[in-house]
């Protein structure tokens, strides 16, 4: 082995070619045409894995995720893309790839994948649900148009509003309607609608064109603004072919700017005749009503007790007289009841007096106010009281030969 040679180690030389690719011109801003394969999504860190292939070839290529977040569409297996970055080595593993910083679908129907993806993607969170969708109101007093100030919607916008609804107030938010702008300014217009309440419904649209012209109204930002306004809004973007995200997110759909202001308000001929028909109808159910409640007056004018006030008496009169008899009746009765039950009582009080029992020829002897009813409760010298049936007399009590006498010293009657 020869003196002085140089060795690199493996790491080494792997930066050395990730110097020369980094400086290349080239390699530093390059677009790569080609075919996904093995697309890995890994949702921890955000970053996109894959490879770009065609029928000769393969490079492996990352995409980190602060620049995923800004694509339009989903990559998936089999989907043609053009894919710009920077051709850079990988020290660790010594491989080159192609690292990613803006990818979009290639050939002619990358608009329509991009448009298919988001709208299975909405439609998916809810957001065509004709359940959240909200009514749109029957007579607006304003309202709100988003569109381009010089275009012809406009014009056919406000012409309709003044013949239809004349009452009604237009209230313009200017917008681009087409190009990189667009998709923010009319977006900032609902916006500007929601917070204010200005308007009762909203007119967001324009008239026809290409795809690519009517693309700002494919933008998912704007359909989100759209989903969560508090006020209907009335998509009318392009002819009646043309279909945008905003058409399935938006409350109601029109098929042209003409049509959107012919839902928005009602025709005043309409309204015309309709108030008309409703004022027949009511005077009709009034005239009818009346001639009900006339027909009635006259047959309670016509019965016999307008004709004879005093026949409704009469039937009082009755009432009360039957009435007075019934308690009369009652009253009889009563008394008898109560006559018979009071000479029951004066009966049996008459048994337990003792005045019956004088009557008899006995006496009731008592001395100061105090019944006597055995000889051994009296003495001799007390002074009596002796109650007859007809009166009483006092009398002394005298005691002889065992005995006690007794002798009158008063007769009350």
């Amino acid at each position: 082995m020869e003196k002085n040679k140089t060795f690199l180690s493996v790491s080494q030389l792997n930066e050395y070619l990730r110097l020369l690719m980094d400086g290349d011109r080239v390699l530093s801003s390059v677009w790569i045409r080609g075919e996904i394969s093995n697309f890995k999504y890994y949702a921890s860190s955000g970053h996109l894995y894959f490879t770009l292939k065609d029928p000769e070839g393969q490079l492996k290529s990352v995409m980190f995720r602060t620049y995923a977040q800004r694509l339009s569409f989903r990559p998936e297996d089999g989907l043609k893309v053009l894919a710009h970055g920077r051709v850079s080595v990988y020290s660790q593993s010594g491989q080159y790839q192609l690292y990613v910083d803006e990818m979009q679908p290639d050939g002619a129907g990358a608009l329509a994948l991009q448009y298919e993806q988001l709208r299975r993607k909405l439609e998916a969170e809810g957001l065509f649900d004709e359940t959240r969708k909200q009514p749109l109101p029957p007579m607006p007093k304003r309202i709100g148009v988003i569109t381009s100030p010089s275009g012809a919607a406009v014009h056919d916008i406000r012409n309709i509003l003044a013949r239809r609804f004349p009452c009604a107030e237009m209230i313009l938010f200017p917008s681009a309607v087409q190009g990189a702008e667009a998709p923010e300014q009319l977006r900032l217009g609902i916006e500007f609608f929601s917070m204010t309440k200005m308007c009762d419904v909203i007119i967001i649209g324009r008239g026809g064109g290409s795809a690519e012209d009517l693309w700002a109204f494919n933008d998912e930002m704007l359909a989100r603004a759209i989903a969560a306004c508090p006020i209907p809004v009335i998509s009318a973007v392009g002819h009646e072919s043309d279909f945008t995200i905003c058409d399935f997110v938006a409350d109601r759909r029109a098929p042209t700017p003409s049509a959107a202001a012919e839902l928005a308000v009602p025709d005043r001929t309409e309204l015309a005749a309709s108030l008309g028909m409703t004022f027949a109808r009511i005077n009709a159910l009034v005239a009818g009503r009346i001639t009900q409640e006339k027909r009635v007056v006259s047959q309670i004018a016509s019965s016999p007790y307008f004709r004879r006030p005093e026949m409704i008496l009469d039937g009082f009169r009755q009432r009360l007289l039957q009435a007075e008899r019934r308690i009369g009746d009652a009253t009889e009765k009563k008394l008898e009841r109560c006559d018979a039950r009071l000479s029951n009582i004066a009966a049996r009080l008459e048994a337990m007096s003792p005045l019956s029992v004088l009557s008899r020829g006995y006496a009731a002897v008592a001395r100061e106010g105090k019944t006597l009813t055995r000889a051994a409760q009296i003495f001799d010298g007390d002074t009596l009281e002796l109650r007859f049936a007809d009166g009483s007399v006092r009398a002394v009590a005298r005691k002889e030969k065992g005995n006690m006498e007794y002798g009158n010293e008063k007769n009350d009657l």
